[in-house]
């Protein structure tokens, strides 16, 4: 509470000095028609002010005591904030009375004095309903429900009893929360069936995920700040020298490095077109708008070539520009969008004569669903050993570009056009994950398919499948990409290391937040936070402390599985999934690591998915993912690549 009631501390007074400033002045003239009221009004208003602002500073203060895990400091906290709480109906009653006021036609009081009652009343209701949609945010209904969870070793056949029928109870009620915030989130889309379904699956992903611990979204921020400095002075140390041996590799695999990246580079302008007229106006924000409005009264291809909306031709027009192709180049597109269902096009790219097809990535909320489905579901093919483990949204929505290619004849019709050309499918993030799933189903019927998928999600493929695909599937991740090692397992270990870090600091979070801010905006080096970590033989490290343990009311089935061998015949709810295919990774190289460093230059290494096992913390590991970026880095390794073979 420390900040936001600073905040509000901060501001108060001058509004209070205000009115105070106005009552004195217009002391005695409040013998106008309605004068007696507006006394009674800012003389009341004074006083309530005054008492709020000392009841946040109590809070302020209150709340800066103590660490995350030590709230012994803090026990008045509860007494503080209900008294604020019990403020807000004088506040209310002050705001509506001020209200019928403002609102009497029969007051004849000066006008300074009326626009200056106006503003407080303005101001009071702005204070009102930002506190109310702040506490909607916020507020968990399930409250200290979360504590009746089984510890682990519990049995498990409790159906009857009444333990059991409690854990039941609470689970489902979890579920509810979570799918009525997921639901008031999407309320702008059109439900059905598959929504329902996604919607329920979501929220039970997101209960098992967040249910065993007790933390607030400002101990998430102070954790990853704790850890971002952590991971850069891991990364200042020197490295062994067997870690810079296995990164130098030989004259073999940097050509047939260079050749792929020149590959990513031309493919990546297709998975990026296909994002349509949002990524050409964001790539060109002076003279896209002015060249497509242009191009939009153009012939386009006939309405059977276009599946889904596309007004004023923006999207189409979009993809002409950024691909450099012409109408008669393409076979299909598809601007159709609904859960499970993403856009794509089919061209012919007689350049590298290849049928090239690009599926777009995540840019609707329908997509965002998609991504999130990430339960898992067995994909069976004949030529892998195992069967193999596939995310179930991005699968399905594969499926979908399956059954159109395949079923709605369009591959055969690019090939009747170009029998000699060979298939690649590309994609960039959810695009990127469709188009290795879409080139697996593929790869019986077209043997010489080849895939380039663009910063594809983490969590995506089983071991089997993802060793399966290193013969046709290329990735590209650029930096510290933070979808490319999304998955459950890395989420979990990611939690853990939070709770860890924030449990064992011995600073106040408001110290944490504070200087984690200065740090990320201006730099300079991490700080060294003494925590209770410091001092303790390498065996102790092992074993969790007291605040750590105080902040996970149990461990949740994904977390046990990164610890414990799981049984035979009870496999993990989220099982470690890989990226597919062999993989680029692209770092920069000499440069800042803050967001305005410019004259960035990158380097690029054959990787391995263990590299990925990990979130890894940092300004740009949102940036990072862009589509944009992407392509500047290819682009520049490209061209770096061609002027040295020019000389």
């Amino acid at each position: 509470f420390s900040l936001p009631a600073a905040s509000a501390v901060v501001s108060l007074p001058g509004r209070w000095i205000g009115i105070l400033v106005l009552y004195t002045v217009h002391k005695g003239q409040f013998n106008c028609s309605g004068g007696g009221l507006l006394h009674s009004y800012l003389l009341g208003l004074i006083i309530l002010l005054a008492s709020i602002i000392c009841a946040l500073s109590a809070l302020v203060y209150v709340s800066m005591q103590g660490t995350i895990s030590n709230p012994g400091p803090r026990k008045s906290l509860p007494k503080i904030l209900y008294t604020r709480l019990l403020l807000y109906f004088p506040e209310f009653i002050w705001a509506v009375v001020g209200a019928v006021w403002v609102s009497d036609n029969s007051v004849q009081c000066e006008k300074t004095v009326i626009n200056g009652v106006i503003g407080t009343v303005i101001a009071s209701w702005i204070i009102i309903v930002f506190t109310i949609i702040g506490v909607l945010i916020v507020f968990d209904p399930l409250g200290g429900k979360k504590t009746f969870y089984l510890p682990e070793g519990a049995s498990r056949n409790l159906e009857s009893s009444q333990s059991g029928q409690l854990l039941f109870n609470v689970k489902s009620s979890a579920t509810r929360v979570w799918e009525k915030r997921i639901r008031l989130l999407c309320c702008c889309i059109v439900q059905d069936d598959d929504h329902r379904v996604a919607f329920t699956s979501i929220a039970e992903l997101f209960r098992s995920y967040f249910s065993d611990t007790d933390l607030v979204p400002s101990d998430i921020a102070a954790g990853l700040i704790l850890l971002h400095q952590e991971q850069d002075k891991m990364e200042n140390c020197p490295k062994e020298p067997e870690e810079v041996l296995c990164h130098s590799p030989s004259s073999l695999v940097t050509d047939d490095l260079d050749v792929e990246l020149e590959n990513a580079a031309h493919y990546m302008l297709f998975a990026a077109a296909a994002y349509g007229w949002p990524y050409y106006v964001y790539t060109n924000p002076y003279t896209a708008l002015c060249k497509l409005n242009g191009d939009c009264c153009r012939n386009r291809p006939t309405d059977s070539d276009i599946m889904g909306s596309d007004r004023h031709n923006f999207h189409f027009g979009s993809i002409l520009k950024i691909t450099g192709l012409q109408y008669r180049d393409f076979i299909h597109i598809s601007f159709h969008n609904k859960i499970y269902e993403i856009p794509f096009f089919v061209a012919l790219d007689h350049k590298k004569e290849a049928i090239v097809v690009a599926v777009r990535g995540t840019l609707s909320f329908e997509d965002i669903l998609t991504d999130l489905s990430a339960d898992c579901e067995d994909l069976t093919l004949e030529e892998v050993l195992e069967n193999g483990f596939v995310h179930k949204g991005i699968t399905q929505a594969a499926n979908y570009i399956y059954r159109k290619l395949i079923n709605d004849g369009i591959l055969n019709q690019a090939f009747t056009i170009a029998p000699e050309y060979k298939l690649v499918i590309v994609g960039h993030s959810l695009g990127g994950g469709t188009a290795s799933i879409l080139a697996i189903m593929l790869r019986n019927s077209f043997p010489t398919l080849r895939c380039y998928a663009f910063s594809p999600p983490g969590g995506l493929l089983s071991k089997s499948l993802a060793d399966y695909t290193k013969h046709f599937i290329v990735s590209v991740i650029v930096g510290k990409d933070l979808v490319a090692r999304l998955s459950m397992p890395n989420m979990e270990d990611l939690k853990r290391r939070i709770v860890r870090i924030v449990a064992n600091c011995n600073r106040p979070k408001y110290q944490i937040l504070l200087r984690g801010c200065w740090y990320e905006v201006f730099g300079g080096d991490p700080d060294d936070f003494p925590t209770e970590l410091d001092g303790r033989s390498q065996d102790a490290l092992s074993q969790p402390l007291l605040a750590e343990e105080s902040l996970m009311v149990h461990r949740s089935p994904s977390y046990n599985a990164l610890e414990e061998e799981p049984h035979l015949n009870s496999p993990p709810q989220y099982p470690h999934l890989y990226l597919p295919g062999k993989i680029i990774h692209i770092v920069e190289e000499c440069s800042s690591r803050r967001l305005c460093s410019s004259d960035i230059k990158y380097t690029a290494r054959w990787s391995n998915e263990t590299v990925f096992s990990s979130i890894l913390i940092s300004p740009k590991m949102i940036t990072d993912h862009m589509p944009d970026i992407v392509l500047k880095a290819l682009n520049s390794l490209s061209q770096e690549h061609g002027s040295c073979l020019s000389c």
